[in-house]
This record gives C-alpha cells, structure tokens and sequence, in this order.
C-alpha cells in the first residue's frame, strides 16, 4: 500500500533548493499531492504530500533527503498522514473560500490578533496570509506609508452579516480598514471602474468651492453635506445649489479648477488600471467642466457629469439635460457595462455620498471611499485608512506588481 507522507523543509532560503529536493523525488517516481513554498526574510519554509509508492524504498528516501537537508543546512521534517486524514482534506476542497483584507498605515501584532480571533471565532481556518504593501523601512514611517495583509480564509460561514459586523467592529476600535469578499472566479476578473468625483477622485466638493467665490458658501454647504448624508433629494438639493450660484463669473471655474488636489493615491490607482487593461469612468453628481479635465489628467475612458449652464460669460444657475443623481449613476454603470460586454459582477464603484449607494449596490464590487456614516454602514466594502490606490489590494495586486509613480495635483 502507498504511503502519504507531509515533508517539510525550513532554512535560508538559496537558489536550486526545490530543484533539489523534487528531483529526488523524481528519481523513485514519487506522486505530490500538495506542494506550498513562502519565504519571509530569506527564510524558506516549503512543504510537500507526498504519496510514495509502495515499491519505492522509503528509508533510501529519507536518507537521501536527509542528506540532502544537512548539506544545505536545512531542518527537515517528515509526518505521515492517514488515508482518512486524506480523505478528508480532499472533501474540504469544495468548502466556500474568502479573502480578508487589512489596511493600516502600519501592521501590528495587535490587529493580526484580533483579526484572527474573529476567524477563529467562526470557524475559518486561515489556509494562507500574504503581505501585499511594500517593505516598511525601520524608524519613523514614511509619509502615506501603506500597509497590507491578506487573509485567505476556508470554511463554512452559516451568518455573514453576523461575522461582517464582528470585522467591522474590530476595524472601528483599531482604526484600520477590513474588506471582507468572497474569493470567486470575478475577484481578479473586474473590467471596469467607475467614480465618483467630488470627494472621491478630488479633495473637495467642486460646487462648495464656487459658492465660496460666490458669497453663498454656508448656504450652499449646509445644503451639500445633508444631501451628502441622504437627508435631502439629490436632485432638487442639486438645483437649488446650482441657482445659488447665478451670476457667477465663467473665470471662477478656471480658478476653482486650478486649485483642486487629486485625492491621495488617484493617479496610481488609474495609471495601474489602465495598464492592466481595465476600462475607467467618472459618474459624476458634479460638473462637466471639472470631470473632463480630469479625464485628461489622469486618461480616464468615460466622463458623465452635469453640464453647467453658462451664457455671456457667467453662470445662469441652471443646468442643461438629465441631472446625474444616485439612480442615473446606476443606470449609466448598466449602459457601460453593456457597452464593455461584461457582467455588472465585473465592475467595481467607487464613492462617498449618499447619490453613490444606487451604483455601489449593484456594482460587483462597491466601495465606499472616506465616506459619509450613511454610505459606510450601507456599502459591501469601506475604505478610510489610506489612499484609493488601497483598491488594487483589494483586488489582488501586491505593490511589487504596480508600476511606479503617483500624481497628487491636477
């Protein structure tokens, strides 16, 4: 009868180490079930099943291994493993897997802790962790330092919504962001990203800033943040702003323009999307005038947006056409997805207000950036802690796979 045995090697990692080791295997024609390798530090830890056959000579085997180990100063470890152990695992394989994100300015043996107590707590076994941030100098932390963490969860999970508001509540008191999603063929399979503009792809909201120049901010403000927060009708809020800014030089835009920052990690965000094929669009409460100059910027493929009025070199406090609310966002996402051929579960949203939920919600992928209270509670993924280039781990992507460079300003 065939053995299954688990080998294990452990030791400074060097180059033809795993050729080594698989290669006495091949010689007596040994089967691997299972094979995992990571090194941390220029540490190897490596892991083998193994089913030998039951004409090989086993103690030749492990002399050879062990041979083998002491030369390059490895530990070497071997196990064997019971047919019903095997069995077993084998009919684990059909479990529901998930993937748990931590996002930090830095990661600490805290978080970890009080991240894995809530797996163990219901019942997911951790089949692998991942750090997917760059390498944290010693010393002081460098300025947006990111920090990531990827757990690769297995097991049955009977009530989500329980086990996401025990992530949440763990997110909340460490003050670290917890994405939480179920790792199907889609997750590294999105083709399209669309955002928000203001507060989301920009520091600011575009029509505070003009009410600003134009004597009304407080007024326009006040009415901005409870629409923000879905205590007013989007659309009605949205002109009876817009009216508030009749009179208003059409050399006020330039200028607002001009002084608008490109939100923290934007720039890379985009340039990595667009070079790993994804489509981009701005789906946009705000103007057009301010979305098409991002798209400019930053090589955006799709801009919708409000077309602000403007006649004899001044706002007339209306708008032309349909006005871009939380329910045209999502419609607009539909049109474009069918447009790109793909399904909505390949599609990620990104935004911060109230007028945002209708797309986050039907997006197979909906994240709410720095968001209101409202949109946070309400969306499947949040993120506050860093910068929106936060979202390619969500999606997979380590650092050491994302091209270089980032933009601050517009």
């Amino acid at each position: 009868m065939n053995d299954i045995v688990l080998f294990t090697l452990s030791g400074e990692d060097r180059p033809g180490l795993t050729a080594g080791v698989t290669g006495l295997l091949a010689e007596r024609a040994v089967n691997v079930l299972d094979i995992g390798q990571a090194v941390i530090h220029a540490t190897l830890s490596m892991g083998l099943l193994l089913e030998i056959p039951a004409d090989v000579d086993r103690a030749g085997l492990e002399r050879a291994l062990q041979v083998f180990a002491d030369a390059q100063r490895l530990q070497l470890r071997w196990e064997d493993v019971s047919k019903e152990s095997y069995g077993d695992w084998v009919a684990a394989q059909g479990r529901a897997r998930y993937i748990t994100t931590l996002l930090a300015r830095k990661i600490t043996a805290d978080q970890l802790a009080r991240v894995s107590a809530v797996f163990s707590r219901h019942g997911l076994g951790i089949d692998g962790i991942s750090r997917l941030s760059g390498r944290i100098p010693l010393g002081e932390l460098p300025p947006l330092s990111k920090a990531c963490v990827e757990f690769s969860l297995r097991g049955p999970l009977p009530d989500i919504a329980v086990f996401r508001k025990e992530l949440l509540e763990v997110a909340s008191a460490l003050e670290v962001d917890l994405a939480f999603q179920e790792d199907n063929m889609f997750r590294r399979n999105r083709r399209l990203v669309a955002f928000d503009m203001d507060s989301t792809l920009i520091e600011a909201e575009v029509i505070d800033e003009l009410a600003q120049l134009a004597g009304v901010g407080e007024q326009v403000s006040a009415i901005t943040a409870r629409a923000m927060r879905g205590e007013l009708d989007f659309a009605a809020s949205f002109r009876q702003r817009v009216a508030l800014l009749k009179g208003l030089p059409e050399s006020a835009l330039e200028e607002v323009a001009a002084n608008l920052r490109i939100t923290e990690g934007a720039g890379h965000l985009i340039s990595t999307l667009r070079a790993l094929g994804y489509k981009t669009a701005i789906l946009s409460g705000g103007f057009t005038f301010f979305a098409e100059r991002l798209q400019r910027e930053l090589g955006i493929d799709y801009v919708h947006a409000n077309v602000l009025d403007i006649a004899q070199g001044e706002v007339t406090g209306e708008v032309s056409g349909v006005i871009v609310d939380g329910e045209r966002k999502a419609a607009l996402l539909r049109q474009l997805a069918t447009r790109e051929g793909i399904d909505l579960q390949q599609v990620i949203a990104v935004g911060d207000g109230a007028n945002d939920l209708p797309m986050l919600s039907i997006a197979g992928l909906g994240i709410a950036f720095r968001a209101k209270p409202l949109v946070q509670q309400s969306a499947e993924q949040s993120i506050s802690t860093l910068g929106l280039d936060a979202i390619l781990y969500l999606l997979g992507i380590s650092d050491r796979y994302q091209p270089a460079g980032d933009r601050s300003e517009l």
